[in-house]
């Protein structure tokens, strides 16, 4: 189906059913659109794509994109490049086809292999760390995403944000690796500060640390948010 044909609702494939693919998925189902397939190799990713997405059907990545007018590509970001690549070169991608990928380092530019084929390149990532359950569902509402696409189709790639209930902020393909910087840094630094003040607690006979700690933790973190212009919890 080409674009001009499109009535709003998508069939949408998802390439990688770690933690954030399925939950993406579960989002765009939830929005109205039709997941058609998943591809997932490992038995840990087929559970979490049977718990995500029940009903679901496994598909190979070629059957997969065969039949999807969207194919989000949610897999690590090693792996990105290779994979679209491989794709294009065995002339995989379809004229016309939306296809977004979730690496918070790369902009539309990861997609020049396929433009040849006439895809539709979307990037697309959720500022959160995902458990990978349906708990993460409820975390996309106002949840920001870094969005990168070239003019003509940003207004696809916030849309889709918008419908998973979340926020699109565009990041310039340039700003790309220091958004990334950012976000791996947000998410290095409070994990490995959780990880030795629970260390040190347990470490004094204090039971279920982190309980002790959540609190702190979290006004810790809304005041340092508040300084910096973010929205703090009533």
């Amino acid at each position: 189906m080409r674009p001009a044909e499109r009535t709003g609702r998508l069939g949408v494939g998802i390439i990688g059913a770690g933690r954030v693919g399925p939950v993406i998925g579960a989002a765009l189902a939830g929005a109205g659109h039709a997941i058609v397939g998943v591809a997932a190799i490992s038995a840990e990713s087929r559970e979490r794509a049977d718990a995500m997405l029940p009903g679901v059907p496994i598909l190979t990545i070629p059957e997969l994109v065969e039949r999807s007018e969207l194919v989000v590509l949610a897999v690590p970001s090693a792996e990105l490049g290779s994979l679209i690549a491989g794709l294009a070169e065995t002339g995989t991608w379809q004229m016309g086809q939306l296809v977004l990928h979730t690496a918070p380092e790369f902009g539309a530019e990861v997609f020049a292999p396929a433009r040849s084929a006439g895809v539709i390149p979307l990037a697309v990532h959720p500022a959160m760390a995902f458990t990978g359950t349906s708990v993460d569902l409820a975390r996309l509402a106002g949840t920001y995403f870094a969005v990168t696409a070239p003019t003509p189709v940003l207004p696809i790639a916030q849309a889709l944000v918008v419908e998973m209930g979340g926020e699109p902020v565009v990041v310039a393909e340039s700003d790309r690796a220091a958004y990334a910087e950012a976000i791996e840094t947000a998410t290095t630094f409070s994990t490995a500060i959780v990880d030795q003040a629970a260390g040190l607690l347990a470490g004094i006979g204090i039971e279920r640390p982190g309980r002790v700690l959540a609190p702190l933790m979290r006004s810790s973190v809304e005041n340092a948010l508040a300084r910096t212009g973010g929205t703090v919890p009533e």
